[in-house]
């Protein structure tokens, strides 16, 4: 007997702006009480300001379950190919504070 797995498919379109990706080596994240923010930003030496590359705003329910994937990604990662070595927090980058709380990726 042959089982309908049709319900449970997600048709995602990819187009080819989004699929080429954007660079992004610091990651400035903060949250309200319904959202978090998470602006990714390219950050080139010598250059005295960063750009915010890219935007994307979840729900708190989204952002956890996003976490979640994130964290068995990079331990499947690392299960491949070692651990990843991390690099001194704030590192040539200052701190920054729109009134709210923020984490730095």
């Amino acid at each position: 007997m042959e089982e309908n797995n049709n319900e449970n498919q997600l048709n995602i379109e990819l187009n080819d702006d989004v699929a080429s990706g954007i660079y992004s080596n610091l990651a400035i994240i903060t949250h309200s009480p319904g959202e978090f923010v998470c602006d990714f930003i390219q950050l080139m030496p010598g250059l005295p300001k960063g750009k915010v590359k890219s935007r994307v705003i979840m729900t708190p329910q989204n952002a956890k379950r996003f976490l979640g994937a994130l964290m068995e990604n990079v331990q499947k990662y690392e299960q491949a190919f070692g651990t990843i070595q991390e690099i001194e927090p704030h590192q040539g980058v200052a701190r920054m504070n729109f009134g709210t709380p923020t984490t730095e990726a």
